[in-house]
């Protein structure tokens, strides 16, 4: 390891100072893409919207989120353009809030679409720069994949309250907040340019086949992900029979684990390897799954929410930073998929698991769900450490 990864491994609080924007960012920029899921019971109750209809909505998003991310990482790889992430940002919030105001179904589908746009437009540039400041610790790497974790999690707990008391219009309460943090982070920009710009690119030899594993092992994962996402507050609310409120307590509980999943997963790398990693997160969310299943009390299954989210992400700031050290003279590409395209993949599965829900119902997907891991659990065994061919 290199003196400036020794360091940057043993130095948290400066890896923090470095990279607080770009956590900050993409807190803001992923938090629209955790506003989706909890808007989603609200978009079934007051627009009477079946569950397929419901599916295509976040349908929506992760198809503007995921078709442009590899032609947005290649173009990250050759250029700066430092004004790519903030009107990402921007445009993610604009779409996501004016989607509650539209009244016609596909209004609201183009409006997600639109959001989604702007994840991918930020997501590529984001990790080339974050990974630039992180080194080589996934410490400090899960310092900015956490803040999409944070994201996620912030979205429920401030929007299912706001959607409660005034409906599901208030999607355009948090517009300003995206257009507030791209204004940021293009001043955040143009002060790092000069001491940035010189290359965007990085030696090393790329590991395409290994980078193709690590992607399927991301799209399996991705497809949990989202199937909770999307469904676990109607889980609560059609099958366990709590309130709505509830039911985003529930859905903000899983993304909170999720945060500390991320944060741990980072430490936990640096301690056994980013391989192991990934393999035990991948283990470890079929009993959390099954677990929760089992738990038929609204309220004694809260903790198992929060578990799941827990280990469902204990590989995602791993799985960024390793595939960006698969295809190290390409960090922007490798970002699009990792950040982008992998992880929105699982969003094109939503229909098949609507169609799920309408014969099963909320539960059904949830059965679903619990057997899907088994994949990710034998495409990992298959991953191997960064390093000499």
């Amino acid at each position: 390891m290199s003196t400036f990864e020794t360091t940057a491994v043993a130095a948290p609080a400066s890896h923090w100072r470095r990279m607080r924007v770009w956590a900050a960012a993409h807190a803001v920029d992923d938090f629209y893409q955790g506003l989706v899921p909890a808007a989603v019971p609200y978009f079934v109750l007051q627009r009477d919207i079946g569950y397929l209809g419901a599916s295509g909505l976040a349908l929506a998003a992760t198809l503007g989120s995921a078709l442009p991310q590899i032609a947005v990482g290649v173009l990250a790889d050759r250029r700066r353009l430092p004004w790519m992430s903030p009107l990402g940002i921007s445009l993610a919030g604009i779409g996501a809030g004016v989607a509650g105001l539209v009244p016609a179904y596909p209004l609201m589908f183009v409006s997600l679409l639109v959001s989604g746009l702007g994840v991918a437009m930020f997501h590529p540039p984001a990790g080339r720069d974050a990974r630039r400041a992180a080194g080589g610790s996934a410490t400090a790497m899960s310092y900015f994949a956490a803040g999409g974790s944070v994201g996620f999690f912030v979205a429920p707990a401030l929007a299912t309250p706001a959607l409660d008391a005034f409906g599901v219009g208030a999607t355009a309460l948090f517009v300003p907040p995206a257009v507030l943090m791209g204004f940021v982070l293009l001043r955040h920009q143009r002060r790092t340019l000069p001491a940035t710009s010189a290359s965007v690119r990085r030696p090393g030899v790329d590991r395409p086949r290994l980078f193709a594993t690590l992607t399927a092992v991301e799209v399996v994962r991705s497809t949990v992900s989202f199937g909770v996402n999307t469904f676990i507050a109607l889980y609560w609310i059609r099958d366990l029979g709590a309130t709505s409120l509830l039911g985003g307590v529930a859905l903000t509980l899983q993304l909170a684990g999720g945060v500390l999943g991320t944060l741990g997963g980072g430490r936990i790398a640096d301690r056994i390897g980013m391989v192991r990693t990934v393999r035990l997160g991948n283990a470890l969310l079929v009993p959390a799954l099954v677990a929760m299943l089992l738990c038929d009390n609204e309220f004694a299954a809260l903790p198992l929410a929060l578990l799941v989210g827990l280990v469902t992400n204990i590989p995602f700031a791993v799985l960024v930073k390793l595939g960006q050290d698969y295809l190290p003279t390409r960090p922007g590409t490798a970002a699009g998929v990792t950040l982008g395209l992998a992880v929105s993949a699982g969003g094109l599965v939503l229909p098949l698991l609507g169609l799920v829900a309408d014969a099963h119902g909320p539960r059904g997907v949830l059965v679903v769900l619990a057997v899907v891991p088994v994949v990710a659990v034998v495409l990992s065994a298959f991953l191997r450490e960064p390093g000499p061919r």
